[in-house]
């Protein structure tokens, strides 16, 4: 954040969400302020980088994090302020995350089950392995707790969320 990198402490994304309807999604900054150009760089100079990216859509080494945002990842800090999120009912606890409109055509045919729930703050992915899975296994994981929502699988979900966070499993 702003300890080692100067600028807004908040970062507010405009994300899909329930039926579609975009809404800014609301975290703690924990990227440099020209990351997109950082991103951009780094993919051309490091075909293995590129490689990573293609496949997860995440980086383990990722440049653009700072030091403290790189912290607040491992907990998921920089997420807390999606709780507003939760209050203004654009998200729920539990669901898939909320996705970028730059990257629905990664999402294919399975972009509609991301429109039948409500983005939430943890789910069936976040609690299955994190930052540890593929991009494709991360949307099997979304399209199966959207068709099997329930009470239950969000209660067993809250449950597997705890230890998870407290032991940064599957977090880079």
């Amino acid at each position: 954040m702003f300890v080692s990198d100067p600028g807004p402490i908040f970062f507010v994304h405009r994300r899909i969400g329930y039926r579609g309807r975009f809404f800014n999604c609301y975290k703690f900054r924990s990227m440099k302020l020209d990351g997109d150009a950082i991103l951009d760089r780094h993919l051309a100079s490091d075909p293995e980088a590129q490689r990573e990216w293609e496949a997860m859509r995440k980086l383990k080494c990722d440049p653009r994090v700072t030091r403290v945002g790189a912290f607040m990842r491992k907990l998921s800090l920089d997420e807390f302020p999606q709780l507003i999120n939760v209050l203004m009912g654009d998200m729920s606890i539990v669901g898939p995350r909320p996705i970028v409109e730059a990257e629905v055509d990664h999402y294919g045919r399975h972009f509609i089950h991301y429109c039948n729930v409500r983005p939430g703050l943890t789910g069936l992915w976040q609690t299955s392995g994190r930052s540890d899975v593929s991009f494709q296994s991360r949307v099997a994981m979304d399209v199966t707790y959207s068709q099997r929502k329930s009470l239950a699988l969000d209660a067993w979900l809250l449950c597997k969320t705890v230890p998870v966070v407290v032991f940064s499993r599957g977090a880079y």
